[in-house]
């Protein structure tokens, strides 16, 4: 499959950005195609967490491994079992004079060639759909924020 990389800038701070994606319980009530997650194990810095994922006639679980970095902020995530070969994610937030700056990749491929049919030709789309689905529930929580009216 191929990789996708977007960057964006928000106007909301990176804690908040952060937050947001680090709140992998949520997914199921904004995210396309995510219909459930089941946290298997949550600490301060690691999460490891089951999705799954609805498309068209396709209903899969993976797991993956979230490593949170606070600090920084960043988050990484690292695929355990699935339906996929592989799956590597990453989220970076850095201060920006509007807000936040987003730099969001990922990069998998299904084992199944009949999936990789199914998702290939939309990968982009589909990848695209879900970073806006971010950026709105951004819109939805934070509202108007000290960063939007700099």
């Amino acid at each position: 499959m191929p990789k996708h990389s977007e960057n964006r800038v928000l106007p909301y701070t990176p804690e908040q950005m952060y937050a947001l994606v680090a709140d992998v319980e949520k997914y199921p009530q904004f995210l396309p195609w995510c219909v459930g997650v089941r946290i298997v194990s949550h600490g301060a810095e690691q999460i490891t967490a089951d999705l799954l994922i609805g498309f068209k006639m396709f209903r899969e679980r993976f797991r993956s491994k979230v490593d949170l970095e606070p600090a920084t902020p960043r988050i990484d995530v690292a695929y355990i079992e699935g339906p996929m070969r592989y799956l590597e994610n990453h989220w970076v937030f850095r201060d920006h004079e509007k807000g936040c700056e987003v730099d969001f990749m990922v990069d998998f491929e299904f084992r199944s060639r009949l999936l990789r049919r199914a998702v290939e030709p939309l990968f982009n789309e589909a990848v695209r759909r879900m970073v806006t689905a971010f950026e709105r529930r951004a819109d939805a929580l934070y509202g108007e924020t000290a960063a939007q009216r700099k």
